[in-house]
């Protein structure tokens, strides 16, 4: 197949390339400077260098291809824009469409799928209208919601939490500890977007789940070692981290990512304790 990836470069975009070159497929990457050419080619992608922001650019380079898959972030408030503009690039072009969302759409939940109540906290409440647009696009959707995603000592999420000890050299937690969360390793993720694209189909929501919802302060221990942990307040966290990103840390969640195992989808990644334990973080 022809696929078209943007965010090729990014951590989760670099591991589907890396994937579907694997598996045989011609990798088309968007991108948006040298550098990030550079490095989706030594992947084995050819590399599109333009503007992401310019949807008639990015809809002929789509065109092109039998499927896409949406990673690119910009890591700030403009995602929402890009998301919009991929989104209207990708009816345009007309191809089967893999968009990416994340788990904490669904909130506080002990037990999410894909049926579950829509609550994004702040950070990620933009989501929403724009998935709406794109499950309303009259294109073959399938939007993947991965969970915490981590492997190889990456992962926003975890670098962030492993970062900074306490003036009394014990790891702080998000909060007392207490919430669970659900976890993805970043190559299984990557083989269920393979699957999605190899699959062509709109399947609507689709959580990368690994099924692996470790307790956060089971995950601090496994991280501090001997140093140990400390709690911190809700308050505390909030300075730490800044509240909308506090806020999405301190959401309790568990998922099984039973979807996606019924379409042959079999996570296989250490986990994330097993990786913190092992020092790659």
């Amino acid at each position: 197949m022809k696929i078209a990836v943007t965010g090729g470069s990014g951590y989760i975009g670099a591991a589907l390339v890396a994937e579907l070159v694997k598996a045989g497929h011609h990798v088309t990457a968007l991108v948006r400077n040298a550098g990030a050419a550079g490095k989706v080619s030594r992947l084995g992608a050819e590399a599109a260098v333009g503007d992401l922001f310019e949807p008639g650019w990015v809809a002929a380079r789509f065109a092109e291809t039998d499927a896409v898959a949406h990673l690119a972030a910009t890591g700030n408030p403009s995602t929402q824009q890009l998301d919009r503009g991929i989104v209207e690039a990708a009816k345009q072009a007309g191809k089967p469409y893999v968009h990416t969302s994340g788990i904490w759409l669904w909130g506080d939940n002990a037990a999410i799928t894909e049926e579950s109540p829509i609550q994004p906290p702040a950070l990620t409440q933009w989501r929403v209208p724009v998935e709406e647009a794109v499950l309303t696009s009259g294109l073959v959707v399938t939007i993947i919601a991965p969970a915490v995603v981590y492997g190889h000592g990456g992962g926003s999420v975890v670098t962030a939490f492993t970062a900074g000890r306490t003036v009394e050299g014990k790891l702080p937690l998000a909060g007392d500890g207490s919430q669970h969360w659900s976890t993805v390793h970043v190559d299984d993720i990557a083989r269920l977007y393979r699957l999605v694209l190899e699959r062509g189909e709109g399947l609507g929501y689709l959580i990368g789940a690994c099924g692996d919802n470790p307790v956060v302060r089971d995950l601090g221990a496994a991280c501090a070692g001997p140093a140990g942990i400390a709690e911190q307040s809700v308050a505390a966290t909030r300075e730490r981290f800044g509240t909308p990103f506090a806020d999405a840390l301190l959401l309790d969640q568990q998922a099984t990512g039973a979807k996606a195992r019924g379409l042959g989808w079999q996570p296989s990644g250490p986990s994330l304790a097993e990786e913190l334990r092992a020092g790659k973080y």
